[in-house]
């Protein structure tokens, strides 16, 4: 990685960008709604101090992004915890350090906001992915994730 890169909070004008990336994270997805309901939910995003979009661009173009969520907590010191998720990278640009510079700065953000842990979950099957994880010092196995959606997907 060069001078080229930088990492920060999303900000208004990048969602498009991250929609963009979102079609490579996955083939199929739910349509989104009219722009006027999607500008109003990216505005709320924004607004929110529990909420935080990662950006990382390079070469101006906004190529790795994900989400971290911080959610208030009554145990462990009444500490927060963090929930990082929608890890995506540009195919084009994985390989080159990107991603992993993007998740040890929302790690930081995060034990910056006094999070005592932060969890990630992957729908990714490809050890390669869990590998990435695993080298950015997540551990698998400690819990057990379950999922329950809203409708009849898997």
């Amino acid at each position: 990685m060069g001078h080229n890169i930088s990492i920060r909070e999303a900000e208004i004008d990048d969602l498009r960008s991250i929609l963009e990336l979102y079609k490579e994270l996955h083939e199929i997805d739910d349509p989104l709604p009219e722009e006027g309901e999607l500008n109003h939910i990216w505005s709320e995003i924004m607004a929110s101090p529990l909420l935080k979009y990662f950006v990382l661009v390079y070469e101006r173009e906004v190529v790795s992004t994900c989400a971290l969520s911080i959610i208030l907590n009554l145990t462990r010191g009444a500490r927060p915890y963090g929930l990082i998720e929608n890890v995506v990278t540009a195919n084009m640009h994985q390989g080159k350090g990107f991603g992993t510079a993007l998740i040890e700065h929302v790690l930081k953000t995060s034990w910056e906001l006094n999070c005592y842990k932060v969890m990630l979950l992957t729908s990714r099957k490809d050890e390669r992915v869990f590998k990435f994880y695993e080298d950015s010092g997540f551990q698998r196995g400690v819990k057990t994730g379950f999922i329950k959606y809203s409708d009849d997907r898997l």
